[in-house]
């Protein structure tokens, strides 16, 4: 698969058929110079019946015309085809790839695989396909034509053919080089504008407009630096062929013309040779530039390889076991990530039990490990084996499918599409009826904002949401959540941009929905778990405390401190 001749082989009809038109093109642009010999000898001859020779000229344009088509739409068409598949199966891998695969890669490297890198595969298994098959035609039919007027005019006009492919064998080894770092430097610069553009609001705000484009022009100025390498090897590898076409060419007049004046050759022929000769220095420079293409395809080619090589490491089971509840059993848990790499643990020894309907509260101070827990339990991150059952099966041996169906995850940042706000509620329920997004968005405290919008539901939320304002983000992704009717509910502090008393509003919304479902509620407000069945404390990735709410108010530890201080800070408000 990291070879270009295997994406070739997938459509090999069509690359076969694609051959035959470029040969009958090729046969017919031959035969040309045949006939304008016979003509012009003819007219030496003092025969001046040239009309025969003309439709012959006319009727092989027609014939080149219409394969010369079918040949493009073949082996065009099949890198096209091929970019398309290429495409398909980068995004199908990516998609397949765990969150922490994109914790560690940068989107600009994605984004030159998608596109520089795709597009120079493309180009070789297109152009680069012709340059190789149109000289296999050209080259021999050429050659042997000329051998048959003159065998010593040949000799010498081949003559620096050997030459010319050391010198192609030696330029695409330096341009397979400086096209890897051409591409590292535009993967570089794509991430600097994705991550400038992404941040833009934090960059205009510290007023770094001039420092983040002093910063880019260094960047721009590498890649137009390893572009510019890659153009003087480029530049020279051209002029070196057209001199070597140019030395060919002198030859061929110099010995060819003595033949002429000696009369061991006629003047047609004479000039048959000379048009085999011009039509050898096409694909005398279309093997240059195969060299070229396929270097910088090839180079492409095998940093797509390297990214599609990656193994995902959540992968479905061998035989999914079904969901038989949705009682949740922790065990012993202890998570790090990056495990292997001396990451310290961002969960230890954790044991918990949720009966099935209940609902679990998760507090504690920033880097406990409250999203950790809750990443773990549908499987964005992969937990240990046996740590953690749903319904008595561990979630390791359910279809990845099944348990995230079965679970409405609203993570603490919440990500909307470039959509319309009824697209974004119906993400995980496409074909919702109206009426149903509408009483998501109730639940979730967000519909009378909705409406108010010009377009209501179908207002357009731009990239990330970026036009909703935090708190309507987080309840339009809650919105979602909720329209696919989960069994169990995961909530990673979705209420946090919210403010306290809109909280409230939203949760006694939400109590009737949770009944009868297992619910995991994380939050930093104390309010928002209060009426949970059972709240957990962590501190330093540890249970350190757990029970009710008053029970855990009445004692001390981090619990009280922290509601003891949101109670101080509520009172301050309404003060």
């Amino acid at each position: 698969m990291n070879r270009i001749t295997y994406w070739l082989w997938q459509y090999k009809g069509r690359v076969a058929a694609g051959f035959a038109c470029l040969m009958i093109v090729d046969v017919a642009t031959l035969c040309v110079p045949l006939v304008l010999s016979d003509a012009i000898d003819r007219l030496g001859r003092g025969d001046g019946s040239l009309l025969w020779s003309g439709l012959l000229i006319v009727g092989i344009a027609v014939v080149a015309l219409v394969f010369r088509f079918l040949w493009r739409f073949f082996l065009i068409g099949t890198s096209r085809r091929i970019e398309r598949d290429l495409r398909a199966r980068l995004y199908g891998h990516l998609v397949t790839l765990p969150a922490s695969f994109y914790n560690e890669t940068k989107t600009g490297d994605l984004m030159a695989h998608a596109t520089n890198d795709i597009d120079a595969v493309t180009r070789a298994c297109g152009f680069g396909l012709i340059t190789v098959l149109d000289p296999l035609v050209m080259i021999p039919f050429s050659v042997g034509v000329m051998l048959s007027i003159n065998a010593r005019m040949t000799a010498y006009a081949v003559l620096p053919l050997p030459i010319l492919t050391l010198v192609m064998l030696g330029f695409g080894r330096v341009i397979h080089e400086r096209f890897e770092s051409v591409q590292a430097a535009f993967s570089a610069a794509m991430e600097k504008v994705r991550e400038n553009v992404s941040g833009i609001r934090v960059l205009k705000a510290y007023v770094q407009e001039e420092g983040t484009e002093r910063d880019f022009a260094r960047t721009n100025q590498t890649l137009a630096n390893e572009n510019m390498a890659l153009v003087r090897v480029h530049g020279l590898f051209h002029p070196l062929i057209e001199l070597l076409s140019g030395a060919t060419l002198a030859l061929t007049l110099w010995i060819g013309g003595s033949s002429v004046i000696r009369g061991t050759v006629s003047l047609g022929p004479f000039v048959a040779f000379a048009q085999y000769l011009s039509m050898l220095i096409w694909p005398m420079i279309a093997l240059g530039d195969a060299v070229n293409i396929f270097q910088r395809g090839r180079a492409s080619l095998g940093r797509i390889g390297v990214l599609l090589a990656v193994q995902p490491d959540i992968v479905e089971p061998e035989s999914p076991r079904p969901m038989n509840g949705t009682q949740i059993e922790i065990r012993d848990l202890t998570f790090a990530y990056g495990a292997g790499n001396g990451a310290p643990a961002a969960l230890t020894g954790i044991n918990l039990d949720l009966d099935e309907g209940t609902t679990l509260g998760i507090v504690g101070m920033t880097g406990c490990g409250k999203s950790t827990l809750t990443h773990l339990i549908p499987r964005v991150f992969d937990p240990p084996p046996g740590t953690i059952r749903i319904g008595g099966v561990d979630v390791r041996d359910l279809s990845l499918a099944e348990l995230r169906r079965a679970i409405g995850f609203v993570p603490q940042d919440a990500f909307l599409f470039s959509a319309t706000i009824a697209e974004n509620i119906a993400f995980g329920r496409p074909d919702a009826p109206r009426e149903e997004i509408e009483r998501a968005a109730r639940l979730a405290g967000v519909h009378d904002e909705i409406v108010a919008f010009p377009d209501g539901y179908e207002t357009r939320v731009g990239e990330r949401g970026l036009s909703l304002s935090g708190g309507q983000k987080q309840r339009v992704a809650i919105a979602r959540a909720l329209l696919v009717e989960p069994r169990i509910v995961v909530f990673d502090d979705p209420l946090s941009a919210v403010d306290a008393e809109r909280e409230e509003v939203i949760l006694a919304n939400l109590r009737e929905f949770f009944r009868g479902r297992t619910t995991v509620l994380i939050a930093h407000r104390i309010s928002a778990v209060r009426n949970a069945d059972r709240i957990l404390v962590l501190d330093g990735g540890r249970i350190v405390d757990s029970g009710r709410h008053e029970e855990l108010a009445a004692r001390e530890g981090i619990y009280r401190r922290i509601w003891t201080l949101q109670q101080a800070e509520r009172r301050a408000v309404t003060e």
